[in-house]
């Protein structure tokens, strides 16, 4: 028996996560460091692990519903009412995830049919075609570019749309670019989309991460939009709680309802502990105003004003990102491509950043750089970086 024959052709001939690989080659390599993982380097807040321990002590130690904890759900529909002007039942239109990573998942199983196309924007997270590939669809990339500040344009949109199009996912603020869309821009895409179809699953999960005068705007707050819309989002980011695995879905509740029915025979519900710790995380954040979360976000923004200056000033173009915690330099200037300049770099400087090809192949000739590092981690390793690229002219 050949055991790699016995393997799905999908799962087989999938490649490997571009993050993850230079993210493990750190491990090897003495004094490196890392701007690859996009996970905040924030511990979550004290009081809501306090409130987990608590819960372990009263004995919370058995399965929620499939659904989540009516708590949960009941603080996700005000917490999504209170910041960002959208009305959901706890009861039938919101789903607690295994993080949102499993939210995307549910979501594309639940719609997606074999030979449906779904439209991506890229550059955007590496996750997304191969869950739309995993539940028998077919990715149809939308190409945007820096001098559009990597927004989706409803031109670039209604040009990849086919009478096979299922559904399209809005990665909005954006990973890896740091691309935000602002309300004008949202309004254009639904116009596009009003007379068709086309469903949207929209991914706001950096969506308390935005800078400047730019504040996050749901595709699915727009008139006629809702019905259409999954949007998905979790605590990772805002509210340092990557380790946790809590995300939600919010939509139609018959999609909702789909979504549950999978959950039910795969994951069954997210762990009571963790579920317990992210209604403290938005009980507190309801009665302070949010206070961890901007915290939080004014250290990012600190950190992004240096990122994108640094790059700027070593003569690698970086337009301002508005939203997440990334820079998506551009590296074009050298010569080489962005797996040649990852792989020397970390060789080089022992700096490891992502390619910009692992999030699609439209971000070739860009790294990405996480910023959701310390100022010390982040000053070093632009000291590395700017020497690597001094090195090459001399």
């Amino acid at each position: 028996m050949n055991i790699k024959d016995m393997i799905s052709p999908v799962i087989r001939d999938m490649p490997p996560s571009g993050i993850r690989r230079f993210f493990d080659l750190v491990d090897e390599i003495e004094g490196a460091v890392s701007l690859g993982v996009g996970e905040p380097d924030f511990i979550t807040p004290w009081h809501i692990r306090e409130a987990s321990i608590h819960s372990l002590e009263e004995g919370y130690t058995h399965y929620t519903s499939n659904w989540g904890l009516p708590d949960l759900r009941r603080e996700i529909a005000r917490y999504l009412s209170h910041r960002f002007n959208l009305a959901y039942s706890f009861e039938d239109q919101i789903i607690v995830t295994v993080g949102a990573s499993e939210a995307i998942d549910l979501a594309l199983r639940a719609i997606v049919t074999p030979g449906d196309e779904v439209l991506v924007p890229e550059p955007s997270y590496v996750s997304y075609m191969p869950c739309v590939e995993m539940a028998g669809g077919r990715v149809v990339p939308i190409v945007t570019k820096a001098e559009d500040e990597f927004r989706l344009t409803p031109q670039a949109l209604r040009e990849a749309i086919t009478p096979h199009t299922k559904a399209l996912i809005l990665p909005y603020p954006n990973n890896p670019t740091g691309g935000v869309m602002l309300r004008s821009d949202l309004e254009a895409i639904a116009d596009v989309l009003k007379d068709t179809d086309i469903l949207v699953l929209s991914d706001e999960i950096y969506a308390e991460l935005t800078y400047g005068d730019t504040a996050h705007v749901s595709i699915a707050s727009l008139p006629g939009m809702e019905e259409r819309t999954v949007l998905i989002s979790g605590f990772s980011k805002a509210f340092a709680m990557t380790g946790w695995r809590v995300g939600y879905a919010a939509g139609h509740r018959d999609i909702i309802a789909a979504m549950v029915k999978i959950h039910q025979y795969t994951m069954l519900c997210a762990p009571v502990m963790s579920q317990i710790a992210a209604v403290e995380a938005l009980r507190a954040g309801y009665n302070d105003d949010y206070e961890d979360v901007k915290r939080m976000h004014r250290e990012y923004d600190r950190r992004r004003r240096l990122m994108v200056k640094s790059f700027n000033d070593m003569g690698l173009e970086c337009f301002e990102p508005r939203g997440a915690f990334y820079v998506f330099p551009s590296i074009q200037r050298t010569g080489m491509s962005s797996e040649e300049f990852c792989e020397r770099l970390l060789q080089e400087q022992k700096v490891a950043v992502v390619p910009g090809n692992a999030f699609g192949a439209s971000g070739e000739g860009f790294i990405r750089c996480s910023y959701a590092y310390s100022i010390d981690a982040l000053t070093e390793a632009l000291k590395r970086i700017g020497a690597f690229v001094e090195n090459l002219h001399n």
